[in-house]
């Protein structure tokens, strides 16, 4: 390999890493890993990694006899499942340009491309396994001036423990728009007012750092969002829940029960006392009589997460409206999930291929030539996986 080639390779590979470090609006926030499992000999696509959760206990009050806890340490597997990527050609001419408008006019388009797809994919499928949602449907955040709904999004992760630094919204733009002018009024300090005014967007408020996004998630309701439960095996730990006249969609939000009769409660992490709000839950997969929710409902023991199991006969009701699309923002902490990129194999007989790593980031670009036409064929791969976490360091926030 002539050390010309050595450098286009380099010069791309370097390039691509830099623009898709710089366009990571949401996965820049999140707890971004890399797997150097796989660094000399390279990942395929169905590589499996665990990640231990952390341990739960009760209190044992008072100087009675001990209550030693199991300390049966539980894990979540992630695989490292999708291979995404962007193809080029280049023929002499273009090769001969110089490394500054290469860039500008092929690779920074190319990867802005790949990373947008990532993160619309990654952004939407974390936000439909998130159950905590708060506003108001039909209510536009800011419209009226009230934008209460942020700070009910901050009190949520507060209320599930979620550490109070690293923590970020991703809105889309007509909700920014709507967020500044109904709060103009309200108190902000000199430096907000100034780029609210300039730039048309507040950059950090409410306890959060704010990013306008546009791949945030719109959801689809199904044809039917109150229902029955009709289950009288409820257990805990149960995975599914039989439920009658419902139609709904993955990511729909649910309450059981309701707060006036048997409804199922939010519990405090640590001291398991219930909540003033209920429980909500979302499904994992589109039905109309198995409700199977991301999370279980576990009642009693160190890993409680409600006040009681859900009672067959009892409403099961989910947000808004029956066929009606809402578009959510999300808050969370960094580390209410994760995104690992792995290592891709260097290929025996690949002679023109390099990767590298820069930030959690493992990207690889191989070259070849195509000698009938004159050209130089190119691809950029990456190799990731993710995990939400830790579900309740995150709250959606209805923005429709």
């Amino acid at each position: 390999m002539t050390t010309n080639t050595l450098s286009v390779i380099d010069f791309v590979t370097r390039e691509a890493l830099r623009i898709a470090h710089e366009e990571l609006q949401f996965l820049g926030t999140l707890d971004r890993q890399y797997d150097d499992t796989f660094a000399k000999t390279g990942a395929k696509q169905g590589s499996e990694l665990r990640i231990r959760n952390p341990n739960q206990f009760t209190r044992r009050q008072g100087s009675r006899i001990m209550d030693v806890q199991e300390q049966t340490e539980s894990t979540q597997t992630l695989t490292v499942a999708t291979q995404d990527g962007v193809d080029l050609r280049f023929n002499s001419a273009e090769m001969a340009l110089a490394q500054d408008e290469l860039s500008k006019r092929y690779i920074e388009p190319a990867v802005k491309a790949m990373v947008a797809g990532i993160e619309s994919d990654v952004l939407q499928g974390m936000t439909k396994q998130i159950a905590s949602l708060v506003g108001t449907a039909g209510v536009v955040p800011g419209a009226s001036g009230d934008i209460s709904m942020f700070g009910q999004a901050r009190a949520r992760l507060n209320q599930f423990l979620a550490p109070k630094d690293n923590r970020s919204i991703q809105i889309d733009s007509d909700t920014m728009a709507s967020v500044v002018n109904g709060a103009k009024a309200l108190f902000h300090d000199g430096a907000q007012v100034k780029e609210a005014f300039r730039n048309g967007y507040y950059s950090r408020a409410a306890g959060f750092d704010w990013y306008e996004n546009e791949k945030t998630l719109a959801l689809m309701n199904g044809s039917d969002i109150s229902g029955t439960i009709n289950d009288s095996g409820i257990a805990s730990n149960d995975t599914a829940l039989t439920v009658a006249s419902l139609a709904f969609n993955a990511g729909q939000v649910f309450t059981l029960g309701t707060t006036a009769d048997s409804g199922v409660y939010a519990v405090h992490p640590e001291t398991k006392a219930a909540y003033p709000f209920l429980r909500q839950f979302v499904a994992s997969a589109t039905d109309t009589t198995t409700f199977t929710p991301y999370e279980k409902y576990i009642y009693g023991g160190a890993k409680a997460n409600v006040s009681a199991l859900p009672v067959t006969t009892k409403a099961v009701t989910g947000f808004g409206s029956a066929s009606t699309a809402y578009r959510n923002a999300l808050a969370y902490h960094k580390e209410f999930a994760t995104f690992v990129t792995a290592d891709l194999p260097i290929m025996d007989d690949a002679a023109k291929c390099v990767r590298r790593v820069q930030d959690g980031l493992s990207l690889r670009v191989w070259q070849a030539s195509d000698i009938r036409n004159d050209e130089m064929l190119l691809r950029i791969d990456i190799l990731y996986g993710w995990k939400v976490l830790r579900p309740d360091w995150a709250c959606r926030i209805n923005c429709t």
